[in-house]
């Protein structure tokens, strides 16, 4: 039996939160720790490069290094910059649906102690 492995979508996501993880904890953080807009953030970077899938059984790889830089270092980069971009494209497109969304939780410090009755 072959198992086919998409090599593309570890490393991304990986490299996603190695990149949010640059970033502050509110709005970003907190933003991107709500399921869909992760998934956004994950089809918009996966919607811009090419799939790279490992046979395990052959150890054979489809190739798509004439539209990714050929350098390792280069093509992180690249990814990193298509993180960057979501993020920032993802935040404008969905500014409204983000603040509905945070101004809803509450923060421990503002809401009313109980403690007194």
């Amino acid at each position: 039996m072959k198992t086919v492995i998409n090599l593309t979508q570890q490393s991304v996501i990986a490299e996603i939160e190695s990149v949010l993880g640059t970033y502050s904890y509110y709005p970003y953080q907190q933003a991107f720790a709500i399921p869909e807009l992760r998934q956004d953030l994950i089809a918009y970077v996966f919607s811009r490069i090419p799939c790279f899938y490992n046979n395990q059984e052959t150890d054979n790889a489809c190739d798509w290094s004439d539209k990714l830089p050929r350098n390792p270092l280069e093509h992180q980069i690249h990814i990193e910059g298509l993180i960057y971009q979501g993020i920032q494209s993802i935040i404008q497109a969905k500014s409204e649906c983000i603040s509905h969304h945070l101004c809803a939780t509450v923060q421990p410090g503002c809401e009313p102690s109980h403690w007194f009755g």
